[in-house]
């Protein structure tokens, strides 16, 4: 039955990794996955041939005289982890209803009056920053959709625009790197307690700034950024926003900046910080008028149940069961230790240097999603709070995916809107990307050690 679950993984994962060649939803073995593993892990228990360990290091098995306490030690456990996995998923849903919500006011639109250059190396540095600075706040993910929807009205040439799509995706990952609220992965360790919102920004920022930096330095020398590029009619930018375009922005970035606030004064878990947010950002949206002349039968289109309508709902399952069949490999024991664990004190001794381990981790995740790949880390090691592990981590899973166009989120949308050729993106981005990497993982490295020796 261990030799079943492990196999349920590993047939699973590489259906998530192959999702293109399959054509298949990676939604789909995620849940399959998810059920299948904690079904076989079930059947093991309850037949005896297997144990299980709860978040307290408590083994349970099915030995006779305590079957009773087992099985409630394996319910138990089930509920911890579901538990786990709920707060994120009710984060990410409030974070998705508040970026909607913006973005049915057209508050995005706002962001076109920011550019004002038609140098392509001076845009090419403001949709940067814009990126670095808006992953911080709305995730990786949407920051990247903005701003290539505002690039396709900036920069008519397709040819021109690819390029500045591909190095949006290295600002945006490098910027959601710092935020625990800027990736799916920084938020996860954050909710689990690995990192805390000033200890990430501390110690990742730098490293962060300099991944940014560094390839668009050495891109603003390409022959491709020189020259001026034709931005449009600028009266285009006044009639495509609403009256609640500015307001809607600006309180919705707000109400998602609060929310590590909102945890840091009550010390309270980060989702009923996002619940609050949402809750006044929706309270807003109720009242407020989009257009001078609004009509009632109209406000449907702006409302919350239209925003919620809009959250794409098959990333939320996928995340529910990649992280739920991760948690089956750290429920199931061996030799009196979760499996991840078991899995970590191999790596140890195959590769003493945790540095190395981390930076491996960061390139495969330019291949593999970095979600399972945190995920399983957090099962695998035990350091506490703010400790360089967790730091490092957060670092590696964030900007690595850069290196390659299917490795991150933000790097698959971008592909999937302006149609990036995977090995185009190989041949002219890939060596920006790994430099950017390697240079804010040295930064990070020598900071810590001329703090901490």
């Amino acid at each position: 039955m261990f030799a079943l679950i492990i196999l349920l993984f590993i047939v699973g994962y590489l259906s998530i990794v192959f999702e293109h060649p399959l054509k298949l939803d990676k939604t789909v073995p995620a849940l399959l996955m998810a059920a299948l593993m904690w079904a076989a892990l079930a059947i093991g228990f309850n037949t005896g041939s297997l144990s299980i360990i709860d978040g307290h290091d408590h083994v349970f098995s099915m030995d006779g005289s305590h079957s009773e306490e087992s099985m409630d030690g394996f319910a138990a456990a089930l509920l911890h982890h579901l538990g786990k996995v709920a707060e994120i998923l009710i984060f990410l849903i409030g974070a998705m209803t508040i970026v909607e919500l913006i973005d049915l006011h057209r508050g995005f639109e706002v962001l076109k009056g920011w550019v004002k250059t038609r140098s392509k190396k001076k845009l090419l540095w403001i949709i940067g920053l814009l990126g670095f600075i808006l992953s911080a706040i709305i995730d990786n993910l949407t920051a990247t959709i903005v701003l290539v929807t505002l690039l396709r009205k900036l920069v008519k040439n397709p040819k021109e625009r690819i390029w500045y799509a591909s190095l949006v995706i290295i600002a945006t990952n490098a910027g959601g790197a710092w935020s625990p609220i800027g990736d799916v992965t920084t938020t996860m360790l954050w909710i689990g307690k690995n990192v805390s919102t000033f200890g990430l920004i501390e110690w990742i920022i730098i490293p962060a700034i300099i991944c940014f930096v560094v390839p668009f330095l050495i891109a603003s020398n390409l022959s491709v950024f020189k020259g001026t590029v034709d931005l449009g009619d600028d009266e285009q930018i006044v009639t495509e926003k609403y009256l609640s375009s500015s307001t809607m922005l600006y309180l919705g970035l707000a109400g998602i900046i609060f929310v590590p606030i909102f945890k840091t004064i009550t010390h309270l878990p980060p989702y009923l910080g996002m619940m609050l947010s949402l809750g006044v950002v929706w309270l807003v949206s109720e009242y407020i008028h989009p257009e001078e002349d609004f009509d009632k039968e109209r406000k449907q289109q702006f409302s919350a149940h239209k925003a919620l309508s809009r959250i794409e709902m098959s990333s939320i399952l996928f995340f529910l069961g990649i992280l739920m069949a991760v948690a089956a490999l750290e429920t199931l024991s061996i030799e009196s230790v979760g499996t991840l664990k078991y899995a970590a004190m191999g790596l140890e001794k195959a590769i003493p240097n945790q540095d190395i381990v981390v930076m491996l981790l960061g390139v495969g995740s330019a291949i593999i999603d970095n979600v399972p790949l945190v995920a399983a880390t957090m099962g695998m090691y035990t350091e506490p709070i703010d400790a360089k592990l967790w730091h490092f981590i957060a670092y590696a899973a964030g900007t690595g995916g850069s290196m390659l166009v299917i490795g991150s989120a933000a790097g698959v949308a971008a592909m999937g809107m302006e149609k990036i050729d995977f090995i185009w993106y190989l041949k002219n981005i890939t060596w920006l990307a790994a430099l950017g990497f390697v240079a804010g993982a040295l930064a990070f490295l020598g900071m810590e050690y001329l703090i901490h020796g």
